[in-house]
């Protein structure tokens, strides 16, 4: 695993075009909400444990291993509002669906401003 810093240091690389740049601050996080609303529809035994929490686990993990409170703290309070955001969105499955196909073709809008492949074709970590 890469540290906290060459991550951010590769992604400013690919991303200097203030249209990307906008674009990401926007889409990244509905393509993560969209994914927690997904997969939010399904739970493991009964309706009171699904799948959006193990998911926010392992993320939230994920975020521990970099060994930075800040950052730990920031991610775990933004996985804790997305997934509280959930029980409010009537069809979430398909919302969530629509959310994610949308907000991955800004993506890629994005980055054919900015004239660069996105980080995740080299490493899916991104």
């Amino acid at each position: 695993m890469n540290t906290l810093q060459s991550y951010l240091d590769e992604y400013k690389e690919s991303h200097q075009n203030s249209l990307n740049i906008k674009i990401h601050y926007v889409c990244v996080p509905l393509i993560m909400w969209s994914l927690f609303g997904f997969l939010h529809t399904f739970w493991i035994g009964s309706e009171a444990f699904r799948w959006s929490y193990v998911f926010a686990a392992l993320g939230i993990l994920y975020y521990a291993a970099f060994k930075n409170v800040r950052l730990l703290a920031s991610m775990t309070l933004v996985v804790v509002l997305m997934i509280a955001s959930l029980n409010y969105v009537p069809d979430l499955r398909i919302v969530s669906l629509a959310v994610f196909v949308l907000a991955w073709l800004g993506q890629f809008y994005g980055h054919k401003v900015e004239g660069k492949k996105p980080s995740f074709f080299k490493d899916l970590v991104f």
